[in-house]
């Protein structure tokens, strides 16, 4: 997992980097917690994720946002951390021109910035929302949600409702053509302490069942 700066908006922008196994492998990009309560690239919940699509082959990048680890700047209340992944992807794409399709996997505030920037960005083509801070901040911008994807969380979640989260898929899921899961895991809290490969399990499987044959799990 080699580390890379990328030239943000602010400066530099560290991240971490697997290029994928074939000339036209799918790009994936996992976004981190919340920068001012300790949210770095290196999360457990990000870091798992981020792995999963590197056994599937994909070219995968997290990244830190401005202010965080190496990553220049300072926090901006979302509107420079969506520049950042922007500029992210921007870097992506850019070592990857012949890539198939775009996932994105956000955890938490990660997760508010990645669904506003699969709203800008139509090469996005799925989603991974790992407890989606629903109660916390506006979604609405999902109107309409241009892909389908999974949310997902802790039946215990101490910092996110699961009734904000389960409104939120509804109201996505009542838009023609778009397929939203909701899942839980069962004793897990907001981090998922004990539990991350309870959460990769579902992950897993909701990877497995819709990407196209061909991307199954691989250690090697």
């Amino acid at each position: 997992m080699p580390e890379v700066l990328i030239n943000g908006p602010e400066g530099r922008i560290q991240g971490r980097y697997m290029h994928g196994r074939t000339d036209n492998a799918p790009m994936a990009l996992v976004l981190h917690p919340h920068p001012e309560q300790g949210g770095t690239m290196n999360n457990k919940v990000v870091y798992s994720i981020y792995q999963s699509f590197v056994t599937r082959g994909f070219s995968t990048l997290r990244f830190n946002f401005r202010g965080v680890g190496r990553s220049q700047g300072t926090y901006d209340g979302g509107e420079g951390e969506l520049s950042d992944a922007a500029s992210a992807l921007d870097w992506l794409q850019m070592y990857n021109p012949n890539a198939q399709f775009c996932w994105v996997g956000g955890f938490s505030f990660g997760s508010w910035i990645s669904m506003q920037l699969l709203m800008r960005r139509p090469e996005i083509v799925g989603f991974l929302s790992v407890a989606p801070p629903a109660s916390d901040y506006d979604f609405s911008f999902l109107a309409p949600c241009p892909s389908s994807g999974l949310m997902l969380q802790g039946d215990s979640d101490e910092n996110i409702s699961s009734d904000s989260v389960i409104k939120l898929v509804e109201k996505l899921s009542a838009q023609r053509a778009i397929e939203i899961q909701y899942r839980q895991v069962a004793g897990a809290n907001h981090f998922f302490a004990g539990k991350i490969d309870e959460m990769m399990a579902e992950i897993d499987e909701y990877l497995d069942a819709q990407l196209p044959e061909g991307f199954e799990r691989s250690e090697g």
